[in-house]
């Protein structure tokens, strides 16, 4: 089913953008691993909507009520199961978008696949909204991978033509980063706030990159072929809606490296295997080397946008304009950084499962 993620465990996301109610359960996640609900909350209001001029003006708290799964502040090994109750919704807004679909949105390949059945309000399955329940599950696998020296930090690589500062791949410090706008280099934050303002000033909207470092992972982790490590991230992170590219490492640049320069040479150190530079970005062959583990995805401007556009009645079977009404975020990015790091939490933290049952059956 496309709504499941997991080989190791299995992590299933439901609900509607302005149905009552959204959620997700967890399976296949080990007992007595503990469950800090604050630390979970102050993760999951890095993603709510509402609280800036750069995100939708929509307000939802996004408090998960836990259905099972936890008991006394620990994991109990039965499935995990989490809602989040959606509160302010305005369907009445979305009423035009069934006939008349967004260009760049999943309206009309939704309308085409389900035959008008879906959802289209806020957006239905496809929406943004349902970013929430998958930053439930990540949230908790961040917190498992942190008790195991596993840290997971992203930051906004670049909005429309800004970019923040380079990181470096060897030894990424991204802890310092501000979480309201996480850029490196203040300058560069207040230049992406003036992008973003500009094109909501204007109707329109605004795309850009993540850049997410998982650092601490040991080497070993990963699959050669169909379950390398960039197979696996990239199935949940292409899950995330208006993600349209992926690359690891130094991506597209690699194409204009020589070998003798894309290549990371090997040192010893302390009795030690040690790569010199991270050109591959953690990853070899489908499995970490022990290196810092570093992606980034592309986010595509938001769809939804108030400047005229052309589409087709597809009841009248007419050419039409349509100035999409509701409350959209100008740009998605900088609500995405907690998304991305909770899509690669889930995808590490399955393979690091995957890597303890192969090592209990040798």
């Amino acid at each position: 089913m496309s709504s499941t993620y997991g080989e190791n465990l299995k992590l299933s996301i439901f609900g509607q953008s302005h149905g009552p109610a959204i959620g997700m359960t967890l399976d296949g996640i080990p007992a007595g691993l503990p469950v800090d609900l604050e630390k979970l909350q102050q993760f999951l209001s890095r993603r709510a909507p509402g609280q800036n001029d750069w995100s939708t003006p929509r307000k939802e708290e996004d408090r998960p009520e836990f259905l099972g799964g936890l008991l006394d502040g620990f994991t109990c090994g039965a499935p995990i199961a989490a809602v989040i109750y959606n509160k302010n919704t305005r369907s009445g807004d979305y009423d035009n978008l069934k006939n008349c679909p967004r260009p760049g949105h999943a309206d009309y390949t939704a309308q085409v696949k389900y035959g008008g059945f879906q959802d289209a309000a806020g957006g239905g399955h496809f929406s943004g909204r349902l970013t929430a329940p998958l930053c439930i599950a990540g949230g908790l696998c961040k917190q498992w991978l942190e008790e195991m020296g596993i840290q997971i930090y992203s930051h906004i690589y670049r909005i429309g033509g800004i970019e923040d500062d380079f990181i470096d791949p060897v030894n990424p410090r991204l802890q310092d980063v501000p979480l309201s706008f996480p850029v490196i280099n203040a300058k560069a934050a207040k230049l992406m706030q003036d992008t973003i303002a500009q094109a909501k000033s204007r109707g329109d909207s605004i795309g850009g990159t993540v850049e997410c470092v998982v650092a601490g992972l040991p080497a070993g982790i990963g699959e050669p072929m169909f379950g390398g490590a960039e197979s696996r991230i990239a199935q949940i992170v292409y899950g995330i809606p208006a993600v349209k590219a992926l690359e690891f490492g130094v991506g597209t640049d690699a194409a204009a490296l020589p070998g003798s320069v894309n290549n990371d040479p090997y040192t010893l150190e302390n009795g030690s295997v040690r790569p010199l530079t991270n050109r591959c970005g953690g990853i070899l062959g489908g499995i970490t080397n022990g290196m810092p583990l570093i992606f980034r995805a592309t986010f595509k401007a938001t769809p939804s946008i108030a400047t005229e556009q052309q589409t087709v009645n597809l009841k009248t079977g007419e050419n039409t304009t349509l100035q999409v009404k509701g409350r959209h975020d100008p740009c998605i990015v900088p609500r995405a950084v907690p998304v991305v790091e909770a899509a690669a939490a889930i995808a590490v933290y399955d393979m690091i499962l995957g890597n303890t049952q192969t090592n209990r059956r040798k």
